[in-house]
């Protein structure tokens, strides 16, 4: 299979350039249909894979946050042959949009590329003989990036559609050992550049409202993404889901929640020093209703963008904006 040629959209000052619907920032739906010509939606599966800092190699219990799951809540069930997993997924979502007819297969749960190459291989090319299947995302940690898997990420990334999703979560190593992540930030950069020599695009989660985190600190984690050059970004709000070490931190009384409109302004200010290019997969982050403990308003998750929507066009801004600005004083400071 040839590469599928990148369209490379136009950046301009124009804050509704980059997306439809008139959103001020540069949408991942505006940027698949501008790719492919066509809408395509994310297929979630859930490989079976763990995580180095659950098995005990860098740590044991996982991110505090981290759900039973893997952070893979809406992924497919791990019991099921992973095929029959993407038909599944599939055929639910045929049921909010039924004509589309091309697909990226999200390795979402825990970290997919920690396992020996040969069975990264096995999973990952069964998935591209489906039909229909024009990329892959895979989630993953910048410490399970050895040169082995890269080199073959870098062969992937010449046949088909490929992101490759890094959890950053904060710039700050401090809230980094309270969420038990289990790398540092030097680590995160090591991984991140060894993808970006091979030009894999790379997208970059962060959290808001980790403990113990300012909105000072949780700018300045988006001001980082920037400054690295990431192609893109999910912004997630942080949800409390029963069961986590996080929401027994909550029951504690030792971690207050984020207020929605406290929220909405902080992403749009996030959002400001990103530069116009950098795609926008997410700007806030759901759990299922089930295993929510709160924010509780996150479920009403188009409330929530509408407000971020509004956020902007109050302030008259947009994506971008201030990115010139912020990257001169960085280079300010450098000499």
């Amino acid at each position: 299979m040839s590469k599928i040629p990148r369209k490379i959209n136009q950046i301009t000052s124009n804050p509704f350039s980059l997306s439809f619907d008139h959103h001020r920032y540069h949408t991942w739906n505006y940027h698949l249909q501008e790719h492919f010509g066509s809408k395509v939606f994310k297929v979630s599966l859930n490989a079976g894979f763990t995580c180095p800092n659950i098995d005990g190699k860098v740590a044991i219990g996982g991110c505090t946050f981290c759900s039973v799951k893997g952070s893979g809540d809406f992924a497919g069930n791990p019991a099921e042959d992973l095929k029959r997993q993407f038909e599944t997924i599939k055929t639910n979502m045929h049921k909010k949009w039924p004509d589309v007819t091309q697909y990226i297969a999200y390795f979402q749960a825990f970290s997919n590329t920690y396992a020996p190459l040969h069975i990264l291989k096995e999973k990952f090319e069964a998935i591209l003989e489906i039909p229909g299947v024009v990329g892959l995302a895979i989630a993953t940690r910048p410490d399970c990036l050895p040169d082995d898997i890269v080199e073959y990420l870098a062969e992937l990334n010449k046949r088909t559609y490929l992101w490759v999703e890094l959890g950053l979560q904060s710039m700050h190593d401090s809230t980094g050992r309270k969420i038990n992540r289990g790398h540092d930030l030097a680590i995160f950069e090591a991984g991140f550049m060894k993808l970006k020599a091979h030009n894999i695009q790379t997208c970059v989660h962060i959290i808001n409202g980790l403990p113990g985190e300012t909105t000072e600190m949780m700018q300045q984690s988006a001001q980082y993404v920037a400054d690295i050059g990431a192609d893109s970004i999910k912004i997630h709000l942080l949800h409390i889901l029963k069961n986590t070490a996080m929401a027994k931190l909550y029951d504690n009384n030792n971690l207050a929640l984020m207020d929605k409109d406290i929220y909405c302004n902080l992403v749009a200010s996030q959002l400001e020093v990103l530069p116009q290019n950098c795609i926008i997969q997410r700007l806030t982050g759901d759990g299922g209703i089930d295993d929510l403990i709160g924010p509780l308003w996150s479920l009403k998750k188009f409330d929530v963008m509408n407000t971020i929507d509004k956020v902007l066009l109050a302030r008259d801004s947009y994506q971008g904006k201030y990115y010139n600005q912020q990257r001169q004083i960085m280079l300010e400071g450098a000499k």
